[in-house]
């Protein structure tokens, strides 16, 4: 499923919101597998993937808390979870060259994830159940907290150049 171009219920919001829940997961989980699995201490990278999986863990939860005010149904997590392999998990951890390349592309995705979602919420003109400025509110801080990881990742890339 992919965001689209507009949200047009509180039923697709709630989904994308679950399939944003799912990709969090996936950035913590695969933090958490680089940090077990570094072949060197290296306190810098240690550091960055504990932050992205301390920020996806906030994340999780400020979207269930979104979801849960949401007055549908939601989608058992199994679909959801095939909706988002078949979407964005296309690769897995040992398919890039380093924790560094994977880890930019987790932001990166969750990042786009996030842009493509806010441009559908504001190109849509049917009212949610719940307030939509903090919704957005909301998105884009998550969004904005991705872009700084996406940066914090870049960074550390270049300063080993």
């Amino acid at each position: 499923m992919s965001v689209g171009n507009r949200v047009t219920s509180d039923h697709q919001l709630a989904r994308l919101l679950q399939i944003g829940i799912v990709l969090e997961e996936v950035v913590e989980s695969r933090a958490q597998h680089h940090t077990e699995t570094l072949e060197s201490p290296d306190e810098e990278v240690e550091s960055l993937l504990a932050e992205a999986a301390e920020e996806s863990a906030v994340h999780r939860e400020r979207l269930e808390s979104i979801v849960n005010e949401l007055d549908v149904e939601t989608i058992p997590f199994e679909e959801i979870n095939a909706l988002v392999e078949a979407q964005y998990g296309q690769t897995k951890p040992e398919d890039f060259d380093g924790v560094l390349y994977d880890q930019l592309c987790n932001e990166e995705t969750a990042y786009k994830f996030y842009d493509d979602l806010i441009g559908a919420i504001r190109a849509s003109d049917v009212p949610f159940s719940i307030d939509r400025d903090r919704l957005l509110d909301t998105l884009v801080a998550i969004r904005e907290e991705e872009a700084e990881g996406v940066e914090a990742v870049t960074k550390i890339m270049e300063r080993r150049e």
